[in-house]
């Protein structure tokens, strides 16, 4: 496929061929192309695949930590399914490993190099890193293929980050694998990080403690919601006191030369920086009881919803509502 043709979600669904598969892109290609670049925005360009559902952490924001012992990984099938049509069609740049924590995979270097055998340019896998910090298993890795890695940053330090993820140690490995990944001149490093109660203080020293990364090239901040209709664990925090700290966490790392991608935050209320909402994601192939449990966030439950024109927007959540109200005298739909 050409890299200047628009790009078919349906066709890309159908060579997946999984009930599990869903597409998640947002802003409109034709908008795309009048707005400055303040993101790496490819995720049209890559296919996502669930390939474990174990974890080795205890992270308390931990979406599916109740569905983790019934949920299946990608079918053998179905990715080699998947890399025979990339090897025909050349469909996607890039592939994204992902899980609970996909280093738990023993055959994880094989399946890359599968993946760069068919054709794609990229592959990136999802971790909490602490298993890079291990340098002769980061390394075989990266001679297996893997040249993107999008790693789990839950704290600002060891006390905060072991505290939220409930293993000791596990910041100190994940920045000695960060460090070493710094190392290789071809590999992209992006973070990833929930906006909870417990975190959202801890935005901008985040930016801090990780400015010494030269490949780290994007920094996203994903709002907490708990993949029900009620906040049960008391994580979710109220957008205006997220605000601060997360317009400075942005500033900060622009500041250092990275791209940043918010989730599941209002646009209207990011004013300037509104351009770092960034909704959109890889087509991502799961177990399909995952949106099952998915669905019962309820996004949009803005009360403007009908008439703002935000098409990257996902408004409110039915469990942030339920714990907050609706703020509508806070929220102003876009024109």
């Amino acid at each position: 496929m050409a890299s200047s043709e628009p790009f078919d979600i349906e066709a890309a669904l159908a060579a997946v061929a999984s009930d599990g598969a869903r597409g998640g892109l947002t802003t409109p290609a034709e908008r795309l192309r009048d707005l400055p670049r303040m993101s790496l925005r490819d995720h049209e360009k890559y296919v996502s695949l669930t390939m474990e559902f174990r974890c080795n952490l205890r992270c308390l924001h931990c979406m599916i930590e109740g569905t983790m012992d019934r949920l299946a990984p990608t079918t053998d099938e179905t990715f080699s399914r998947i890399l025979a049509d990339q090897t025909e069609h050349g469909r996607w740049e890039g592939l994204v490993l992902t899980g609970s924590e996909v280093t738990l995979r023993r055959d994880l270097p094989d399946l890359a190099k599968r993946a760069r055998a068919a054709g794609f340019k990229h592959v990136r896998i999802q971790t909490h890193g602490m298993h890079l910090a291990r340098t002769d298993y980061a390394d075989r890795l990266i001679d297996a293929g893997v040249d993107e890695f999008f790693i789990s940053v839950a704290g600002s330090d060891a006390e905060s980050h072991d505290r939220i993820v409930q293993v000791k140690g596990a910041w100190d490995k994940m920045l000695r694998g960060m460090d070493h990944l710094d190392s290789y001149d071809h590999v992209k490093m992006i973070s990833n990080s929930v906006v909870t109660q417990l975190s959202y203080p801890l935005l901008p020293a985040m930016v801090d403690a990780l400015a010494h990364l030269k490949r780290l090239v994007q920094m996203e901040f994903w709002t907490y919601f708990p993949m029900a209709e009620t906040d049960e664990k008391g994580l979710a925090a109220r957008n205006t006191d997220i605000l601060p700290p997360l317009r400075m966490a942005i500033a900060r790392a622009r500041e250092l030369g990275r791209f940043v991608e918010v989730k599941n935050f209002p646009e209207c209320l990011l004013g300037q920086q509104a351009d770092a909402l960034v909704n959109a994601q890889p087509l991502l192939v799961i177990d399909p009881e995952f949106w099952t449990e998915f669905d019962r966030n309820d996004f949009h439950q803005c009360p403007h919803r009908e008439v703002c024109k935000s098409t990257e927007c996902l408004g409110l959540s039915a469990a942030y509502v339920a714990k907050f109200g609706d703020e509508r005298d806070l929220l102003r739909p876009l024109t």
